[in-house]
């Protein structure tokens, strides 16, 4: 087996935010690119950097198990462990909206500033006082054994995580029956029930790198349960969303294709049980997304 590394537009354009580039879709244009001129065979993603649907001839049939979900905080300064401890008008560096949203939601008064690269180049910023402070995924400080360096795991109360974060997934052709068959033996269903239910939120709500969505999914006792946020980017809180479903309610997996040229929409979006309806009380501005909000409280078979 031969590794193929690829850098996407997303990785080599570190000096404006993420919303101002093209979003989500900067990490991936590429592989897709390679994956559809068999360059390669199949193309292994942070599932938080794939957009919501696939380019038509590709698939995503294949999730790793998850890693740890959680956001950690990382601090220049030894006493301060949380962000509540951080002084007013302090520096926090994220690229992340998401993270902002939430920051600010804690203390208006807190400065968020892009702030992007690798964990090594993030935390020698943070080292050299370019920034106060600094929110990263858990996952991939333990998947590069760099642990050492944060000064807090945040509850999911602190900072509810975004979607797909913490799982990796596989992608390969849809008629590659081969990929197909292996990818399948190397799926972990939990996690790819958690992870379509994450995405189909996140595409109900038409999101992407330039809106704050969180969400995340966990199975207990055999019962599905999902937790979603989605805030201005100041901080207001604008809607909340709880439900639950039991293990054999599957949500169905976010849209795997492109927008038809129709212009009719898919029907994708399998919803939970009226006891479990999400309690949303978001009125957003724009008819065509309230329209898209009161269409997702129907239920999931």
């Amino acid at each position: 087996m031969d590794i193929i590394v690829l850098k996407t537009s997303g990785d080599m354009i570190l000096d404006k935010a993420l919303k101002e580039i093209g979003g989500k879709g900067l990490f991936t244009k590429e592989l897709d690119v390679a994956l559809l001129s068999n360059e390669v065979d199949i193309c292994v993603h942070s599932m938080k950097d794939v957009p919501t649907w696939l380019v038509p001839g590709t698939v995503l049939p294949c999730t790793l198990p998850r890693e740890d979900t959680r956001d950690v905080f990382i601090s220049a300064n030894p006493a301060i462990k949380r962000i509540q401890d951080l002084p007013d008008g302090s520096t926090i560096g994220s690229a992340s909206l998401r993270r902002q949203a939430q920051i600010l939601a804690q203390n208006p008064t807190l400065k968020v500033v892009n702030f992007r690269g690798n964990v090594q180049t993030r935390l020698r910023k943070l080292e050299d006082g370019a920034v106060d402070a600094t929110l990263l995924a858990h996952a991939g400080l333990i998947r590069m054994e760099m642990t050492e360096f944060l000064t807090a795991v945040l509850d999911m109360d602190e900072m509810l995580p975004a979607v797909s974060q913490g799982a990796i997934g596989i992608q390969c052709r849809d008629d590659d029956a081969s990929a197909l068959k292996y990818l399948a033996g190397l799926n972990h269903a939990p996690t790819k029930t958690c992870v379509d239910c994450e995405r189909a939120f996140l595409a109900a709500l038409d999101g992407n790198c330039r809106t704050p969505i969180a969400g995340q999914a966990v199975i207990v006792d055999g019962v599905l349960k999902f937790e979603g946020l989605l805030r201005g980017t100041t901080g207001a809180s604008c809607c909340a969303s709880n439900a639950r479903a039991s293990r054999k309610t599957r949500c169905s997996s976010a849209p795997t294709r492109a927008p038809s040229s129709s212009g009719k929409r898919r029907t994708w979006w399998k919803r939970f049980s009226s006891a479990a309806k999400s309690k949303c009380w978001w009125r957003p501005s724009r008819p065509r997304r309230q329209r898209r909000l009161r269409s997702s409280r129907a239920r999931c078979r």
